[in-house]
């Protein structure tokens, strides 16, 4: 996957509206954490181990780079 899922919007910092939550609950599932739907301290922290596993900059942002990796291994593990 060279472009990022239609769940995503933007790159997020925080969730700001319905869609926006729906994306990080989206992340949140597949990270296997609390669907709450806000990027929290756990979801960030998360975030950052999961871009750091696969060689990139751990920021917790959830960013395009970040959803289309986030795919990937949903996929590879469906």
């Amino acid at each position: 996957m060279t472009s990022p899922p239609e769940w995503f919007e933007r790159t997020l910092i925080v969730a700001t509206n319905e869609r926006e939550r729906a994306s990080v609950r989206h992340v949140q599932s597949v990270l296997r954490l609390p669907e709450t739907g806000d990027l929290d301290d756990l979801t960030r922290a998360s975030l950052r181990g999961f871009q750091g596993l696969f060689g990139m900059r751990p920021t917790g942002v959830l960013d395009a780079a970040t959803a289309i990796k986030i795919e990937e291994v949903r996929h590879r593990h469906a």
